[in-house]
């Protein structure tokens, strides 16, 4: 059966197009997929994002099985509140999920993964922490809405309590902070997001999601749907887990070597696989391309190079730049002469540097 988050008759009531994402009955948008992707660029925008699952993990040696855990090194987390981004490996060095780990006490972290795979995430997760005597918790009751745009902050600050504003409005990124928002519901304001705009992951008892997301849209924030969310997020550069990378990737494929740590005396999962590709040669590699053309890039689509069939990745037609952009794996080193067959026509791409856009601008050579 579809699952719904607790926002969903808002979602209804306000006229989106609802479409089943990863089993979850959701907003693909709420009349204009362009308009929403403007708003977030341009002002404000809010996600629901209900979806994603919160983890809480409890014990004493939580820190030592997040270094053993996730690629990323959890040392780098030194004052509770900030917040690391990783990917969660098998032995095989193939990612089972990207996700966001919250050093909140040295007893107590926080994950949000992926809501596609989170029956595959705890239970290796679970199976893990077991040896640390960790204690791994879901947290279905806690709804979470992204607010993102360059007024984004501004207008999330508006809302919460006076003794608090002061406070979130210094967070650094990647960094949270318990808050009251509108009637003192309690809320977790984390600096993150995945638009490659400002804002915040708020993180909320969801018998209060629903008046948090009505103050947002009276303080002129605009719902945004999961068209938007896509358009911007790849605009911005960011993977999309079941797209760019999955279990039979790796990081150094993904676009993601900028992740892994390995630092001396951390035995990771997928660490020895990883080390062991990066020695042999990685043989395949993700890169930006643009295609100047007119057409539609599609996740799929056959990329040809001098040195090897490779494929797109996540694609789109990107609102900012009114071009289609991808991300693509091909072989390692394949940069000149690249095409992609859109229905037996060779259409010639550009390799680029990504984010493609940057403060709601094209980056340079796109």
């Amino acid at each position: 059966m579809t699952k719904q988050t607790i926002l969903n008759a808002t979602h209804r009531a306000a006229g989106a197009k609802m479409v089943d994402f990863g089993g979850w009955d959701m907003p693909l948008n709420y009349g204009s997929q362009i308009e929403e992707h403007h708003a977030v660029r341009r002002d404000a925008g809010m996600f629901d994002v209900s979806h994603m699952t919160v983890v809480d993990l409890h014990g004493a040696r939580t820190r030592e099985f997040l270094k053993h855990l996730l690629a990323n090194d959890i040392g780098k987390l030194k004052k509770p509140g900030k917040a690391l981004y990783s990917c969660m490996l098998n032995e095989r060095g193939g990612v089972i999920d990207d996700l966001i780990t919250y050093f909140l006490a040295e007893d107590f972290f926080r994950m949000v993964v992926n809501a596609a795979t989170r029956d595959k995430d705890l239970a290796w997760i679970e199976k893990q922490a077991a040896a640390f005597g960790v204690k791994v918790s879901e947290r279905p009751e806690l709804a979470m809405i992204a607010v993102q745009g360059p007024n984004a902050r501004a207008k999330v600050l508006a809302l919460l309590d006076a003794g608090d504003r002061g406070r979130v409005e210094k967070l650094g990124r990647f960094a949270a902070a318990e808050a009251r928002g509108p009637g003192g519901m309690p809320l977790f304001v984390a600096r993150t997001g995945y638009t490659g705009e400002d804002g915040f992951e708020i993180i909320v008892p969801e018998q209060h999601a629903t008046a948090l997301w009505n103050a947002l849209a009276v303080a002129g924030v605009r719902p945004a749907g999961l068209g938007a969310r896509d358009t911007l997020r790849l605009e911005a550069g960011m993977n999309l887990y079941g797209q760019d990378m999955d279990e039979d990737v790796t990081p150094w494929e993904a676009g993601l070597a900028w992740t892994v740590s390995l630092d001396e005396g951390r035995d990771f999962i997928g660490r020895a696989a990883l080390e062991q590709q990066k020695a042999s040669g990685v043989p395949r590699e993700l890169i930006g391309v643009v295609m100047d053309e007119k057409g539609v890039l599609r996740h799929g689509q056959r990329v040809i190079t001098d040195k090897g069939n490779g494929e797109i990745l996540s694609g789109i037609f990107s609102p900012t730049l009114g071009k289609a952009i991808a991300f693509a794996r091909v072989p390692a080193g394949a940069r000149a002469n690249l095409r992609v067959d859109i229905r037996g026509r060779e259409l010639p791409l550009r390799a680029v540097k990504y984010p493609f856009v940057r403060d709601g601008k094209p980056c340079e050579g796109i």
